[in-house]
């Protein structure tokens, strides 16, 4: 329809324009658009009288059932019946095709537990690399934390007091599961971290540690006590890393660990101050900011040698590159990192151009929960993501009878409690909220999903899909032919809440058809069928996208 508005306008005046159409209120049509408003500077005419010409000639190709002039000039267009079902059977069109894209999300550190902001972006990675993928794209997922670096060495500081030295056969008294480990490992971590706020010899000791683990991989040591400690440890991490993932359902992504993306970054800083693109102040390394541009100075290498963050992430992005070519490479980190990375891909595009464009970074706020008390097993002060998991779980164990049932509830609850809200601002994570029946959550959908599926079995009688349509069932047809518009909108701006408005609003628009129309029994059985399977098979889908698992009964 664009299309075709477009050539209309071409050839009555001979311009070329984008036409964009909208999707009104239900009593003005299905599509709207006000083209004839913009063009009427440029054509010099009453912008009624230009929507006029152009609705006289979408009139004469009869694929509307109507197409109306209203208010100063938009046009309203009506969709027939068979076009509506045609709209329904569209699938979403893979405009990112042919296109090699490179997705980096999740990035938790070695030695620490993943907290909540990692479970928001790990769900949110996992839900976004799905809707690119349905929009043709091939997606390499991606994700980069550190194994060096000074938690680390507060971590193995811990373990030695908790060891009562370096004694790497200790560790096999460590409960194997994975998640215990990683407990283990975090205590370790809180154990260091206060002693080095509080005692000025333990800081020294740490950071002499620090650059001794550095020397794990330099020299590679794996023969020494402590070097022992921190290979196995290391690769408890990861091993968590996996099962935390497994847990939640979600991909798993190719990590890179800074140890590796270090020596990458100080090889290009090195040769980039040696063309002039970083400078040396007061012995370290930095990229000069730009007050015109809003960057600010960054250091690259400390006085005392070793590469900061910036470095290790340029080394992540030049091995990015090399591994998959990227066309395109998106980021996700939370808001308070939006500064940080603004001066790192400034700097990746000095040192090397044709980046430039091809570098997409995404924020998000924070979670926000309404009762903290209910989560009250703590780092520091931030929740970790497997106490969100468990209190939500527990939750919807209360609310399902089938046990079998209870983690793809779970899951459906965080996933899309994360997924509805607009990436950029905060999460408001209310666990009766999100694990309601009765509201816009994840088990609502799910529960309409196995509704729809429990109507269909109960006729027992087979369905066809509708060739034609009733009056009853424009609005019902009408939102279901959305979905393919949503699932592009949602792709193209990387917002997947956009999806999450949809199926609600289906859900809504089904339950008022069910309502005021006999599904089972009746001379419109077959056909009215036909209508539920669309609905539960496109719920399903959107459901699919989002992550969550929708059940045949609940």
């Amino acid at each position: 329809m664009e299309q075709r508005v477009a050539e209309i306008v071409q050839q009555a005046y001979g311009i070329n324009t984008d036409v964009s159409l909208s999707r009104p209120e239900p009593q003005f049509g299905d599509y709207a658009t006000n083209v004839a408003l913009q063009l009427a500077k440029q054509v010099g005419k009453n912008p009624r009288e230009i929507a006029e010409t152009i609705a006289a000639k979408l009139r004469e190709t009869g694929d509307y059932a109507k197409v109306e002039v209203a208010g100063p000039g938009f046009i309203n267009i009506t969709l027939s019946a068979d076009a509506l079902l045609a709209a329904v059977r569209q699938e979403p069109r893979p405009f990112n095709a042919g296109r090699n894209i490179v997705l980096e999300y999740s990035c938790p550190n070695a030695f620490k537990e993943l907290h909540t902001g990692h479970l928001y972006q790990t769900v949110f990675g996992d839900i976004l690399a799905r809707l690119l993928l349905v929009s043709g794209a091939k997606v390499n997922r991606t994700s980069f934390g550190g194994d060096v670096g000074l938690h680390v060495a507060k971590c193995l500081w811990g373990m030695r007091e908790t060891l009562g030295g370096e004694h790497p056969e200790k560790l096999g008294e460590i409960d194997n599961d994975a998640f215990a480990r990683s407990r283990w490992i975090s205590d370790c971590y809180v154990k260091g971290a206060k002693a080095y706020e509080e005692n000025e010899a333990v800081k020294a000791e740490i950071d002499e540690l620090n650059k001794t683990i550095y020397g794990f991989h330099n020299d590679d040591d794996h023969e020494s006590p402590l070097a022992k400690m921190y290979w196995e440890t290391r690769q408890w991490s990861f091993d968590y890393f996996d099962a935390f993932y497994k847990t939640i359902d979600v991909a798993l992504m190719r990590y890179y660990p800074e140890s590796t993306t270090a020596p990458t970054g100080l090889e290009v800083v090195r040769e980039q101050l040696a063309r002039g693109n970083l400078t040396e102040s007061d012995g370290a390394v930095v990229f000069e900011g730009d007050e015109s541009k809003h960057l600010h100075t960054r250091v690259f290498i400390t006085s005392k040698g070793l590469p900061t963050y910036e470095t290790k992430d340029i080394g992540v992005i030049w091995q990015e590159k090399a591994d998959y070519g990227f066309d395109h490479r998106y980021l996700i980190t939370g808001n308070d990192q939006r500064e940080y990375m603004r001066v790192v891909f400034a700097a990746a595009e000095t040192f090397r151009p044709e980046l430039a464009g091809t570098m997409t970074h995404l924020t998000n706020g924070t979670v926000k929960f309404a009762d903290g008390k209910k989560m009250s097993s703590r780092l520091g002060n931030v929740t970790r993501a497997v106490d969100v998991v468990d209190s939500v779980r527990e939750k919807v164990r209360a609310l399902v009878d089938d046990e079998l049932l209870v983690d793809s509830v779970t899951l459906g609850a965080i996933k899309y409690v994360f997924a509805k809200y607009k990436l950029g601002g905060d999460i408001a994570f209310d666990v009766d909220e999100t694990v309601s029946l009765a509201g816009n959550s994840g088990p609502y959908l799910q529960y309409a999903h196995a509704r729809a599926r429990r109507i269909l079995e109960k006729s027992g009688k087979s369905f066809v899909m509708p060739a034609s349509l009733h009056d009853e069932d424009y609005a019902l047809t009408r939102k279901l032919g959305e979905y393919t518009e949503v699932i592009e909108l949602a792709a193209r701006q990387c917002e997947p809440h956009h999806i999450c408005n949809y199926l609600f609003e289906l859900a809504q628009e089904f339950n008022r058809y069910y309502e005021k129309n006999q599904v089972i029994g009746g001379d419109k059985e077959e056909h009215r069928l036909g209508l539920v399977a669309l609905y539960a098979d496109t719920l399903q889908a959107g459901l699919s996208i989002l992550g969550i698992h929708a059940p045949e009964k609940m």
